[in-house]
């Protein structure tokens, strides 16, 4: 697997075909992967769909990344390697410079349709930057599988965790733990974002139907940047001293807040959940220091995205969503997470059997 940044001056990619979003003519309603009815889950495609066939001629599958800074995005390259391997393909995984390089991507996409890469696995930096690239690629017949997290509303095909449900499991940890209630806040996303959204949405309504005693005090965009999260949360402790938690959209943003609390000397009194399941948050939480993540186990999820497409270039006809697994981790259930992948993906065909 080749890695590969592209910087976001690449000639050949104007804004005006970045904001020709509306000519999409595709008669699909615009993708909600969150409540999409034509899905299924991960663990199921065998048992509908047979083994994955055999790829035929030498295929080469372009990998489009949200930025490679962060492990997430490494984790689900990684996965893109392991089925590539396993498939006989090759796959090529680049990205930006950063998660909001998006004229960047967007120049990565479209030059893999160019050079007639047969496959687009995309996760879009936003719900609309790869929109043109998308419509590129439709045209010239090469099937595109958007990979979470932001949202193409005319992808047609999407691989991914229900990013609402992140946000209402951190919700509900609160919700047990702390049943006192108290102050809470948010540190969101990018703006805008369908992930962002939706997991703010998802622990924001969750608190206010399950758990009353508790205010939402703060809800500001983090940006994905941990930096940015650490000054954001250093500034609502100052304004909200007797804060009891914060949820953030991604592991990176949250591991910034955890900085801040230990700076504010109130480890003990501030609880603070992340979003991802990178390595980072898993060694806080066995630190005692982060207290849960919502892993939605990247590398099967990139496993599972490129079976996906082999499936769809094979010609079946699959779901609009293929959804894949996701679980709160903290102190209690790290280890069932942790370790061989042949196990933690053992154990997650466990968790979607006992749905």
């Amino acid at each position: 697997m080749k890695v590969k940044f592209v910087k976001s001056a690449i000639m050949g990619v104007s804004l005006a075909s970045l904001l020709a979003l509306a000519a999409h003519a595709d008669a699909l309603k615009p993708l909600n992967s969150d409540t999409e009815p034509d899905r299924i889950d991960w663990s199921q495609l065998d048992a509908k769909f047979g083994p994955l066939p055999k790829a035929e001629g030498k295929l080469k599958v372009g990998a489009v990344a949200k930025a490679l800074n962060n492990e997430y995005w490494r984790s689900l390259g990684q996965g893109y390697a392991n089925e590539a391997k396993a498939a006989g393909v090759t796959v090529d995984l680049q990205a930006g410079q950063g998660e909001a390089d998006q004229l960047g991507q967007l120049a990565i996409a479209e030059n893999m349709i160019t050079k007639g890469y047969n496959i687009l696995l995309v996760s879009p930096q936003t719900d609309a930057n790869l929109t043109p690239a998308v419509e590129a690629a439709e045209k010239a017949g090469v099937p595109v599988v958007n990979v979470n997290d932001a949202v193409i509303p005319g992808a047609k095909n999407y691989v991914g965790n229900v990013q609402k449900d992140n946000g209402v499991r951190a919700a509900r940890w609160f919700i047990k733990n702390r049943p006192a209630g108290g102050k809470v806040a948010v540190v969101e996303g990018m703006a805008g974002v369908y992930a962002a959204v939706q997991r703010t949405a998802g622990f924001k309504e969750t608190l206010a139907k399950e758990g009353p005693g508790f205010t939402v005090v703060a809800s500001v965009p983090g940006n994905w940047d941990r930096q940015l999260s650490y000054d954001v949360a250093t500034n609502i402790i100052q304004k909200n001293p007797d804060i009891v938690g914060f949820y953030a959209n991604n592991d990176g943003m949250a591991l910034g807040i955890v900085e801040a609390v230990k700076a504010a000397g109130k480890l003990k009194d501030i609880a603070v959940i992340g979003t991802d399941g990178i390595s980072d948050a898993y060694k806080s939480i066995k630190d005692g220091e982060l207290i849960a993540t919502v892993d939605s186990f990247p590398v099967l999820t990139g496993e599972v995205a490129l079976e996906t497409a082999l499936r769809l270039k094979a010609g079946q006809k699959l779901p609009r969503v293929v959804a894949t697994p996701q679980a709160l981790v903290t102190k209690d259930n790290v280890d069932r997470y942790t370790g061989d992948e042949a196990k933690v993906r053992k154990n997650l065909m466990e968790d979607a059997a006992a749905k």
